[in-house]
């Protein structure tokens, strides 16, 4: 295959492929020598006093190529190729087998086979504010709403017969009146990605990626991370460990192998969230920009 050149697999159609749903996407502070373990040697790490820019984006589509799914990427961090710099995907999971196969071998992303389990329910009532402000305006207040939801999204990843737990995901978000739809500001952007040197695909490739949506920030979500229990004194046989406002720095531990740094940028600090509602992704198919070489 020539550089510049992709191939396209007939059962997801021809490039660009459009996903449509909701997200939200996590913003932490990641240690750069977390983010550095996993960057490809071409890119160079952005970073300011030991720290990128990395997190997570939690999305579920409801119509894509790939049918509807639910995905978790974990970005280690922004990285520099002149003259791009861009998000770089530690991991991809995805609870479709088919979502799965678009990502490795259209895109390809470091996807896996996971379950992602959801589960939504309400906390207390707030009272409602009388008075009405600009955030309330634009759809980024609480005026309009009532209630909040609290959902748990426990992830599962698959290894061939064998499963894992390995992370919770916390979300309290605001849930708008029955008779508002909240509307925040709609945005429109262009986003140039890196993706590839992954068993499946190890060229590097990079792709076009077009994002529509409405926006509003939301209180950051807490991840915890699921270890298996050590004592009779644990319950549901798992332990939660290690959330963020506990372990700011990652140790050595932490960064041995791909599943460890993974889960030192989920588990890293978190500074800004964002919700994206009506999200329309449009996907450009990948072209080449360096190929596998023998040595890499």
């Amino acid at each position: 295959m020539d550089v510049g050149e992709t191939k396209c697999s007939k059962g997801y159609g021809k490039a660009p492929w459009i996903f449509k749903g909701s997200a939200l996407y996590q913003l932490h502070l990641v240690k750069a020598e977390t983010a550095r373990a996993c960057i490809p040697k071409e890119f160079k790490l952005v970073e300011a006093f030991g720290y990128t820019l990395g997190g997570f984006f939690l999305a579920s589509y409801d119509d894509s190529p790939a049918g509807v799914f639910d995905e978790l990427v974990v970005i280690a961090g922004l990285v520099w190729n002149r003259p791009t710099s861009c998000a770089w995907a530690a991991k991809v999971l995805v609870n479709s087998n088919k979502a799965c196969d678009h990502g490795r071998k259209e895109v390809g992303l470091p996807s896996q086979l996971a379950r992602i389990s959801k589960r939504i329910t309400a906390i207390t009532r707030q009272p409602k504010s009388k008075d009405i402000g600009f955030l309330d305006v634009i759809g980024m207040g609480t005026t309009f709403s009532s209630r909040r939801d609290r959902m748990n999204v426990q992830e599962t990843e698959i290894k061939g017969l064998d499963t894992k737990d390995t992370c919770n995901i916390n979300l309290t978000t605001i849930v708008p009146a029955s008779n508002y739809k909240w509307k925040g500001p709609a945005i429109k952007m262009s986003l140039p990605s890196y993706s590839g040197r992954t068993k499946h695909n190890p060229n590097l490739l990079k792709y076009s990626c077009q994002i529509e949506c409405r926006v509003r920030a939301v209180q950051p979500a807490e991840v915890s991370r699921l270890l298996p229990k050590l004592n009779n004194d644990t319950e549901g046989g798992y332990s939660v460990q290690r959330s963020y406002n506990v372990v700011e720095s990652t140790s050595e531990e932490h960064i041995d192998n791909g599943e460890n740094i993974s889960m030192s940028v989920m588990l890293s600090k978190p500074i800004l969230a964002l919700e994206f509602s009506c999200l329309k992704m449009k996907v450009e198919a990948p072209i080449v920009v360096s190929p596998c070489s023998t040595n890499s």
